[in-house]
């Protein structure tokens, strides 16, 4: 479960029939195909959607009119995803994103697939409905699955998920869960805990020793999220912190270090890390400058 196979940018092309450098002016031109890049930023393809621009190259179509067809060859797992948890058939769903992820990273069957199917439901049944239900704690199920089929984490990275959703019926929380599985996957150590509760936060916060806080989520008060905020701080200190899906909270927290994140959840997570980054860069080259001025004063104090 969760694999896909990845073509780099000349076993596409070679599988394209085309120079690389078509292949990359293609992807400028069309968005299309749409690589990931790997740890050494190199290009890589995913397998399914050159196979599905190939079929309609071999048509004879021209390289727009077959970027169009394989775009619409992809559209249908949203169609089918959509289909199966309005049929209430739960095999079907699971099916609908296996398919999903034979011609995509799991992010993007996520962001592409998952998460548009659910909103699709929630605009056509209402999220105060029984199909919306049904929906939603199949796709927190199928995510929590995800997490737990995660890599352990390989980076010297934690973060704290203040969860302030409602619970796993607000439209919000699918959000929340597939953030928390970006972070998970990108080698980070992730806590999500429900902003509710305050009792016992501070042993939790010392253990976990987060790189940085994410308060995740529109439904619960500002005050309760101001107070849960700080515990936190008064258990770790001054770290970075942060707002996910929470825009309507927004104004009230521009003129404070607390970053607001971008709605995606893919974006959010590439934006946090960055945050992160940038911070323990700073703070080597901090380290790196005391270094060098307590070795002036030693040669100082040595020649004295």
């Amino acid at each position: 479960m969760f694999t896909m196979r990845t073509l780099k940018t000349s076993e596409a092309a070679a599988l394209l029939n085309v120079s690389p450098n078509t292949l990359r002016a293609w992807e400028r031109r069309f968005g299309y195909p749409k690589p990931q890049r790997s740890a050494g930023r190199h290009r890589l393809y995913t397998h399914g959607e050159v196979a599905a621009l190939r079929d309609a190259l071999q048509q004879g179509l021209s390289i727009s009119s077959a970027v169009s067809r394989a775009r619409e060859a992809l559209s249908t797992d949203t169609h089918a995803l959509v289909g199966a948890l309005a049929a209430f058939e739960l095999d079907r769903a699971d099916s609908a994103m296996e398919s999903a992820l034979a011609l995509r990273s799991l992010e993007r069957s996520v962001e592409e697939v998952l998460l548009p199917s659910l909103d699709e439901l929630g605009e056509r049944y209402g999220t105060d409905s029984a199909p919306w239900a049904f929906a939603a704690r199949w796709a927190d199920g199928w995510l929590r699955r995800a997490q737990r089929l995660a890599p352990p984490p390989v980076r010297r990275l934690a973060i704290l998920v203040g969860d302030a959703t409602r619970n796993e019926l607000d439209p919000d929380a699918l959000a929340v869960r597939a953030f928390e599985l970006f972070c998970g996957r990108s080698g980070a150590r992730v806590m999500a805990l429900p902003v509710g509760g305050v009792s016992g936060l501070s042993d939790v916060v010392e253990s976990l020793s987060p790189d940085a806080v994410v308060i995740a989520g529109g439904h619960l008060a500002d005050d309760d999220v101001a107070l849960w905020a700080y515990r936190v701080r008064a258990a770790a200190g001054p770290l970075p912190m942060a707002l996910f899906r929470r825009a309507q909270h927004g104004a009230k927290v521009r003129t404070t270090a607390t970053r607001i994140l971008p709605d995606t959840p893919f974006g959010a997570h590439r934006h946090l890390l960055a945050l992160i980054d940038d911070r323990q860069t700073t703070r080597i080259h901090e380290i790196a400058a005391l270094s060098v001025l307590d070795g002036d004063v030693e040669r100082r104090e040595a020649r004295a």
